[in-house]
């Protein structure tokens, strides 16, 4: 019977799910997801300043708006401290692990002679072998790794390859700090130990922390997960990502109107490829991601192809599937409560479906949609943009008081019926038809630009078009 994948994912709490953390989840869930494993969830707020239960529900919010789920309740690492300093006393007995009292005046004094000498700082192992009974008094102790001083510690790593760390520059990491609580190099090897995970899937960043967290493993005579370290996101300049590049929460992508699938497509291809393809559905990422085709140089981050391919997802998502995703974008933005409310109302939400086709050709981001539709829910007498000021001129203004009562005689009102009579007022005018669809754009819609006009005629009907107009022509 194989082994049962296990997975996780385990950020700090900072207040978002930031790009980088967005994938590293997404590598995990799909390796889990495609190989019929789970993924689990943990926490790792030993930080408590920073770990507030807001900084926990972000990350938690953004990892269900990516569309991003884990097996049972999130594991906080800050509860497990009693565990995790029961394994450290546990290798002190067994003599993999010792009590150290140096002091800080003590450690600062190696640092600064390893650097005279130009050695980099290391512990010099002053009370890996001495007698306990030497502890000076009123001392409280660290506990200290009995790391190897020589050989060498092997990662095999799934994405970097065979990498080995000279044991000599790993040093006697601590365990515990003095005041009894455990270190992060600790915590994160008996979380990942009694959490039962086969895979270890994360950023390049903690290549030689796998190096010190081996020793642990070893110590302890636990297996060593299955490391994958893959490589950071960059910004398009090569410069590590920062925000100025994009690195920004998940929230701030919801807030710039990206849909979760075109999301999780995006960041998939950011360092993993499947031949060449670039749009592929999250049923074929599962399906297909392995680590092999996880390349080892940093990938670029690049909002033009975010923003192609999210195009590309809100033309072919159905109208259904997307006012559900608009909803939720409308929920997340400040004046999105608005529009929510139009959309209440009875009859409304068939009035944006019915627009919905035309608008989402156009639109590249759900803000843009959000733009593109405003001409269905704004209120009479219309805000005219500056663009649809100039379209609006006297001449413009009584032309159109001229087309507004062959509109109101139509019975039957539809992109067709009011494509005929507008052609046929303008034949009649001797103007070609941009020179009567502009201004009647400005009049139905406030701007410059908008969806097809006998599209947004159509879908406002024939009370509302004909007021509007009237609102504007002479």
């Amino acid at each position: 019977m194989t082994e049962s994948i296990v997975t996780r994912f385990a950020p700090s709490p900072t207040g978002y799910l930031h790009i980088g953390g967005a994938r590293t989840a997404l590598f995990n869930w799909l390796y889990a997801k495609g190989h019929g494993g789970k993924m689990l969830l943990r926490i790792e707020d030993t930080d408590r300043a920073r770990s507030t239960d807001e900084a926990v529900n972000a990350l938690l919010d953004g990892l269900s708006w990516m569309g991003i789920d884990w097996e049972g309740d999130p594991i906080s690492q800050f509860a497990r401290a009693d565990r995790h300093r029961e394994v450290a006393e546990q290798m002190v007995a067994e003599g993999k692990a010792y009590y150290c009292y140096a002091t800080q005046e003590e450690l600062t004094e190696m640092r600064e002679k390893a650097r005279a000498e130009g050695r980099p700082p290391r512990y010099d192992g002053r009370w890996r072998d001495r007698d306990p009974s030497e502890a000076p008094e009123g001392v409280a102790p660290a506990v200290r790794l009995k790391a190897p001083l020589d050989g060498e510690t092997i990662i095999n790593d799934k994405v970097q390859g065979t990498i080995s760390f000279p044991n000599k520059d790993l040093d006697d990491l601590v365990l515990l700090r003095s005041d009894g609580t455990p270190t992060y190099m600790l915590a994160v090897v008996v979380d990942d130990h009694d959490m039962g995970v086969t895979h270890i899937v994360r950023g390049d960043d903690h290549l030689t922390n796998a190096a010190r967290q081996a020793l642990i493993y070893s110590a302890m005579g636990w297996d060593v997960p299955v490391m994958a370290h893959i490589p950071l996101i960059h910004g398009p300049d090569g410069a590590k990502l920062s925000k100025r590049h994009g690195a920004l929460g998940a929230e701030a992508y919801r807030a710039m109107g990206y849909l979760p699938a075109a999301m999780r497509n995006y960041l998939a291809r950011l360092g993993w490829s499947h031949g060449d393809e670039e749009i592929f559905s999250t049923d074929q990422m599962i399906e297909w991601f392995d680590f092999d085709a996880i390349g080892k140089s940093p990938s670029r981050f690049d909002f033009q192809k975010l923003e192609n391919l999210n195009g590309h997802y809100m033309r072919s998502t159905e109208d259904a599937e997307l006012l559900e995703a608009f909803k939720i974008y409308l929920a997340a933005i400040e004046d999105g409560q608005e529009v929510l409310n139009w959309l209440s109302q009875s009859g409304n939400e068939g009035k944006f479906l019915a627009a919905l086709p035309g608008l989402k050709e156009r639109a590249k981001t759900l803000v843009e949609l959000h733009q593109s539709a405003r001409y269905l829910w704004v209120q009479r007498p219309l805000d005219l943009d500056e663009k649809a000021e100039k379209l609006l001129s006297d001449d413009a203004r009584a032309l159109l008081g001229r087309l507004a009562p062959k509109l109101d005689e139509l019975e039957t009102f539809t992109a067709e019926t009011t494509d005929a009579v507008v052609r046929e007022f303008a034949e009649a005018e001797e103007l070609k038809l941009g020179k009567v669809a502009q201004p009647l754009r400005a009049a139905l819609t406030g701007r410059g630009t908008s969806p097809g006009i006998f599209d947004v005629l159509e879908v406002l009907g024939k009370t509302e078009s004909v007021a509007r107009i009237r609102d504007v022509a002479h």
